[in-house]
């Protein structure tokens, strides 16, 4: 036993972030440390936390420079926080800041800390923009050299693509295909239509706009670098213009532009406690995190899909739960694209898939399409890789906190690297 002789529950006290934007456009010169600092700030100041030492915080980000080997502890020092909080490093692709909140629930359950926050942060257009490894190469040798020709004697060397840049890539080293690429062969496998993939995305900006213009994301996002709102939500898409819109990475594809997140820049972060912790503070306590599962899949071979580790990683956390698909009143499944969460859901329902891939007894069933992902998903509201999950949490701590009828809410996130981070979030 690491500290505690009992489980303890883990709070969630609420989350807000800034604004996710379309990549080279609001954000265009902001940093992930910036954007970090910025939503650490804003929980700071939302839950009056201003002097107060933290047990740990732990967050993360994808596309990360060097110099950012410290990132959440450089960002959370100037948030007003005690200097004396930690911060942690971690990364799981698109899953980092869910993966974080269940690192700090973990610490929380297991009594090693009372409170600690869970973040992310993504920035393409702050990308990292790296040399050729040959031209590094010359570089060091010329740096170890002890005589004046050891390091004059590697730059004989130098050539014109030394200087070609290389940026990077959201493509699958084992396999060579981007995860648009990766997705097509999904959609083609389970044979869903372009017409499904438009709706769904049609629906997820609907549902975003009204959440909007409600006020639902008032007290969930706070104004940054002059923005207030996610930009990439569209009030006045339509079928029409999404039906219009071409095949993005396959000539003969489904997926498009319109049915696919958007590359995007933002960060996002959420307080968790124990209840009592909370209580003593006078803080609201909205709901509860209470399971986790992380899975992976062979995707490498061709045997599964890149992103269809969800759909394993669910059931077994059900298992753990004791419960069933359909006992939630809430569905957050990350839309990475819309024929991701279409193949995840056909997967569930497909009696064989599950008995022969899964090893169920049965179908997991169907969902109420009606309560999936009510206040829009990624596809509208964008996907700044490392800070969707907390992004995620805080929307759906917040539907349950005023729901007085809802128990629970599901979360499922795919990622890069074939694998999937899942939770579950009770009242």
């Amino acid at each position: 036993m690491l500290v505690g002789a009992a489980v303890r529950r883990v709070a969630i006290v609420g989350g807000v972030r800034i604004p996710f934007a379309r990549a080279n456009t609001a954000y265009a010169t902001a940093t992930n440390q910036e954007m970090l600092t910025a939503a650490f700030r804003a929980v700071v100041e939302r839950f009056k936390l201003e002097g107060e030492r933290l047990g740990d915080v732990a967050a993360g980000a994808v596309i990360k420079h060097s110099a950012d080997y410290n990132l959440t502890r450089e960002s959370l020092l100037s948030t007003g926080l005690n200097p004396q909080t930690p911060g942690l490093d971690l990364q799981r692709a698109c899953g980092t800041s869910l993966e974080a909140a269940i690192a700090i629930a973990n610490k929380i359950s297991l009594g090693q800390i009372e409170a600690g926050i869970a973040g992310g942060t993504d920035s393409i257009s702050d990308a990292p923009i790296v040399y050729p490894r040959s031209y590094q190469q010359l570089l060091l040798a010329s740096h170890r050299g002890r005589t004046t020709w050891q390091r004059v004697s590697p730059w004989l060397g130098l050539r014109p693509r030394h200087f070609r840049p290389v940026l990077p890539a959201v493509v699958e080293p084992r396999t060579g295909l981007s995860m648009g690429q990766s997705c097509e062969l999904m959609a083609k496998r389970w044979q869903i239509a372009r017409e499904e993939q438009d709706q769904l995305a049609y629906d997820s900006h609907v549902k975003a706009a009204a959440a909007w213009r409600a006020g639902f994301y008032d007290d969930l996002v706070v104004a940054y670098a002059g923005l207030k709102t996610d930009n990439n939500v569209r009030a006045d898409t339509s079928l029409e213009r999404l039906a219009k819109l071409k095949p993005s990475f396959a000539a003969d594809g489904t997926l498009t532009a319109g049915n696919s997140t958007p590359l995007t820049d933002g960060a996002s972060a959420v307080l968790l406690a124990t209840p009592e912790w909370a209580q003593r503070r006078k803080l609201p306590v909205q709901a509860y995190l209470t399971y986790g599962k992380v899975w992976a899949v062979d995707f490498a071979s061709g045997a599964e899909g890149l992103l269809m580790a969800p759909a394993y990683a669910v059931p077994a956390m059900l298992r753990d739960a004791g419960i069933t698909l359909q006992d939630f009143d809430y569905y957050e499944i990350h839309e990475a694209f819309a024929a991701q969460v279409l193949c995840t859901l056909k997967a569930w329902q497909t009696p064989e898939y599950c008995r022969k891939t899964l090893g169920l007894p049965g179908p997991l069933g169907s969902i109420d399409r009606a309560k999936l992902n009510v206040k829009g998903g990624s596809v509208a509201v964008g996907h700044p890789f490392a800070a969707t999950g907390t992004r995620i949490v805080a929307t759906l701590a917040k539907l349950l906190a005023g729901d007085a009828q809802a128990k629970r809410g599901l979360v499922s996130v795919c990622t890069a690297g074939g694998m999937g981070v899942t939770a579950i979030i009770e009242r």
